[in-house]
């Protein structure tokens, strides 16, 4: 027999920081999330020698109802994927860099491309674009130092020239009868903007022609002008750059509001990266309690991009032997991490980001598989 009587059993609820976003959420259309992560980081600020963007793409449509973080693709990793069904690997590495010439089960990457095609798995990776972003994996690693300011050591060009065209050239043309013959012919040149104001030279009243032009068409206004000299004088001929980006690039140079001993420094990282060991260099004079002002720093492989930068401190994932003894002769410090554990962190971040600019559309999980392949024994 069922009492009447009711007691009600407080239960204790605790809200754990789960690694999956968004569990509820339903699904976005795989062209529609490839432009959504293009807004987020241009795939335009990755260096010319990367293999970024969709990599693995399953026969259309394709729908992601789960986004999978990763900074290595592994097939342990895969696994983890496979299982989470997801539908969409994020990895920050291109698991596919050199060109592949057979898809078998030969080897680990074969089997990545051909797990995911079997199964329906979109591969992404994004690599130095996200290193270049202003909210990217540099940035990230600098938020370890303290309160700083910093900017890219090798600031990222624009993806478009500031006006049409990539070459200007103005010249004086005396008469308007030349003046004429001049525009009409110009304007007749595919990929040519033309404007024309007055300009006073050795107190004659002449027009000053400028124009802008593609490498191309730069070539048929130079031929033009070359076969009638006698129409126009004091000619310049200038190639347009693409404007810097202040707050985009590789690397960062990040000035600390407060100088710090070198031994505070190797703490903040060291908590930051979640590590209980880092490498260190001094350099030639330096000591544990010498004063850190300017950090250089590079996440991954950072040789290339820290040579040349003047500061106290180098910081990155692995650099050469000979590249360390010359930072180290010049009086520099270096701290070596491993490189995929100075970006591995910033997938939380990531992972933070991407649900709001996608707006909670997906599920976003972060791998917990992922590891550096080295360990200190």
């Amino acid at each position: 027999m069922l009492s009447s009587h009711l007691r009600l059993v407080p239960t204790r609820v605790q809200l754990v920081r789960s690694l999956v976003r968004n569990p509820s959420s339903s699904f976005m259309d795989l062209k529609a999330l490839l432009s959504s992560l293009n807004d987020f980081a241009s795939l335009s600020f990755a260096e010319s020698w990367d293999n970024v963007g969709l990599l693995v793409e399953p026969s259309p449509p394709h729908t992601v109802n789960t986004l999978f973080l990763t900074n290595d693709l592994t097939e342990e990793v895969m696994e983890e994927a496979l299982q989470k069904k997801a539908d969409f690997i994020l990895s920050y590495h291109p698991p596919i860099f050199r060109p592949i010439k057979r898809i078998t089960w030969k080897t680990w990457k074969e089997r990545l491309v051909i797990r995911a095609l079997e199964n329906r798995i979109a591969i992404y990776s994004p690599h130095t674009a996200y290193d270049a972003a202003p909210q990217g994996v540099n940035n990230w690693l600098a938020k370890g130092l303290g309160v700083c300011t910093s900017r890219p050591i090798h600031p990222s060009k624009a993806p478009n020239y500031p006006t049409e065209g990539t070459h200007r050239v103005e010249f004086n043309v005396n008469h308007t009868q030349d003046l004429d013959k001049v525009m009409s012919t110009v304007k007749g040149i595919s990929d040519v903007s033309v404007t024309s104001f007055s300009a006073r030279t050795d107190d004659e009243e002449q027009t000053r022609v400028s124009l802008n032009c593609s490498q191309q068409a730069l070539m048929q206004v130079v031929a033009f002008l070359s076969q009638n000299r006698q129409l126009y004088q004091k000619t310049e001929i200038l190639s347009l750059e693409k404007p810097l980006l202040l707050h985009t690039g590789m690397g960062r140079l990040c000035t600390l509001d407060d100088s710090v001993s070198l031994a505070t420094l190797i703490e903040r990282i060291k908590r930051h990266l979640k590590l209980s060991h880092v490498r260190l260099a001094l350099g030639a004079g330096r000591t544990l309690e010498s004063q850190v002002k300017v950090v250089a720093l590079c996440a991954g492989s950072g040789s290339s991009v820290l040579q040349g930068a003047e500061a106290d401190l180098y910081l990155t994932g692995e650099m050469s032997h000979h590249d360390v003894l010359d930072a180290a002769s010049q009086g520099i410090n270096v701290i070596l991490c491993e490189h995929s554990n100075t970006e591995r962190g910033f997938l939380s971040d990531l992972q933070d980001a991407l649900s709001v600019h996608l707006e909670n559309k997906i599920n976003i999980i972060l791998s917990e598989a992922d590891r550096d392949p080295l360990q200190v024994v």
